[in-house]
């Protein structure tokens, strides 16, 4: 008896089952069989139909119920739950794998998003729907266009193939594949992709753009381009509200209207304030004269407009130009007045000098962008090896005058001193002149050689036959060789050596 029981609980409980995943016909105007359609009920006016939790309205439906299959059409409403609705020309139903297929201007709602496009198939069980016809999705910051779509309602995940457009007031992104999160307007980028707006384009090959707080950050061959200015690193970071741009790994600005490259490992750019701050191996490369001149500092900083603008470098300063090298702990140059200042322990070489003092200022014409002018304020002292020696000139300041970027005069001015190697036409030594006046020194230099000496005042002191100076009166007071630190690469820059402290 108990199992005559069992045996009949067991087949009450599968036919509920299965009635309960048949679909059911909860009102129609008409109901009827016609031999065209072997197998199938047919529903007339007024149609309303239901199967596990979902429903669905239409002007004319054909039931198939051996297959648990449904087609419907006319003014076709689906709803699942209170929350997605969907309307379409046509649609066809499995009941038993729960899956639709609908065309003819569908368009399907949720909470967050209207989806729009010709075909959709729908799959209840995964509650994961896909168009491939081409379709569009709108929610209230964006509007997305695709050729292929997939959409998670569990998730708001969105992902989008082939010509794909996400559009808003702000911005337009265009890309061949991204996943767009309808609850939070997060799109994920992969692929060649660019974002388009008022202020600037960005060119990515992956990366994450969030479109409702304009905030997005960059990790694969991407690219920022305002106007002039290009930004690139291995990873981007882009706060277009603050109109802000931090990248990192192999960073690179490029100012075509500047002629300016800046690179590092670290860069921070404000687009209001003009302002570029590079870090890591920070370097600086300018166009001038068609030749690159490179400044390095642990620290760079950019700022101003165009013809405006400031260079600062900080710490471990190093320059180099093929005719122009230097080093000094803090640079600051203003392209307006084409004044470059070295500041703390600065050392200049040019043309076989070196030259070094309290602070040097290199003055530019800011119409041909060539070396004007030199000042060379406190303990100014310039050095130039020759075969036997060192030429060597002093003085409380020196103001020097360029020609053609060749530094041509020099004024010594205060407590000046000097001493030259004196040679004959064939480059002999004939002589070594040791002199010092309280007045100024006015020097003439010829294919970078010393080639006049003009004084003020009468000086003391007198030429010297090579045999006959003493070694301790071959060097001024203050004099130290730093050639070993002079820069003679491009990549020496980078080295950080120790400043020699001065000798007085």
């Amino acid at each position: 008896m108990k199992k005559i029981f069992f045996i009949c609980l067991i087949v009450s409980t599968t036919l509920g089952y299965s009635q309960s995943k048949k679909i059911k016909v909860l009102n129609a105007d008409n109901t009827y069989t016609d031999p065209k359609y072997p197998g199938a009920t047919i529903s007339l006016g007024n149609v309303f139909i239901e199967h596990q939790g979902a429903t669905l309205r239409s002007d004319i439906a054909y039931i198939y119920q051996d297959k648990n299959l449904l087609k419907a059409m006319g003014n076709v409403v689906m709803n699942q739950g209170d929350t997605i609705m969907q309307y379409s020309k046509y649609i066809e139903y499995d009941g038993e794998a729960k899956k639709a297929t609908s065309w003819g201007n569908v368009v399907l709602k949720d909470p967050l998003m209207t989806l729009r496009t010709d075909t959709l198939y729908f799959d209840r069980e995964k509650q994961y729907l896909y168009y491939n016809s081409g379709g569009t999705i709108r929610d209230t910051t964006n509007t997305l266009k695709s050729k292929i779509g997939n959409y998670y309602l569990d998730s708001h995940k969105f992902q989008a193939f082939t010509k794909v457009e996400v559009k808003n007031k702000d911005s337009k992104l265009i890309s061949n594949h991204l996943d767009y999160y309808t609850d939070t307007g997060i799109a994920q980028i992969f692929g060649p992709s660019t974002i388009i707006s008022e202020q600037n384009s960005i060119y990515t090959e992956k990366g994450i753009h969030n479109t409702k707080t304009n905030i997005s950050h960059f990790l694969k061959n991407s690219k920022i381009f305002y106007g002039n200015k290009t930004i690139e690193g291995d990873s981007l970071y882009y706060n277009k509200n603050k109109e802000f741009a931090s990248a990192t790994g192999n960073i690179k600005i490029i100012d075509t209207i500047n002629k300016m490259v800046a690179k590092g490992g670290y860069a921070e750019y404000y687009k209001f304030k003009d302002s570029i701050f590079i870090t890591k191996r920070a370097v600086a490369i300018s166009l001038i004269d068609n030749d690159s001149l490179y400044v390095h500092g642990k620290k760079i900083l950019v700022t101003g407009k165009v013809n405006e603008r400031t260079i600062r470098a900080f710490h471990f300063v190093k320059i180099y130009k093929s005719d122009l090298q230097g080093k000094c702990d803090s640079l600051v140059t203003n392209e307006r007045t084409g004044l470059t200042q070295m500041l703390v322990n600065p050392v200049l070489w040019a043309q076989g000098n070196q030259i070094t003092g309290d602070t040097i200022h290199l003055i530019s014409n800011t119409k041909t962008e060539k070396l004007d002018s030199l000042k060379i304020l406190g303990h100014a002292f310039i050095a130039q090896k020759d075969a036997d020696g060192f030429n060597q000139l002093k003085g409380k300041n020196m103001y020097g005058k360029f020609k053609n970027n060749q530094l041509s005069t020099l004024n010594v001015v205060g407590n000046s001193e000097v001493i030259f190697y004196i040679r004959d036409d064939k480059q002999q030594l004939i002589g070594i002149t040791k002199m010092q006046s309280s007045k100024n020194i006015f020097i003439t230099l010829k294919d970078s050689k010393i080639h006049t000496i003009d004084f003020i005042k009468k000086p003391d002191g007198k030429t010297f036959p090579p045999s006959e100076i003493h070694n301790n009166d071959k060097l001024l007071r203050g004099f130290i060789w730093r050639e070993d630190e002079q820069p003679l690469t491009k990549e020496d820059i980078f080295k950080h050596d120790k400043t020699p402290l001065k000798k007085e």
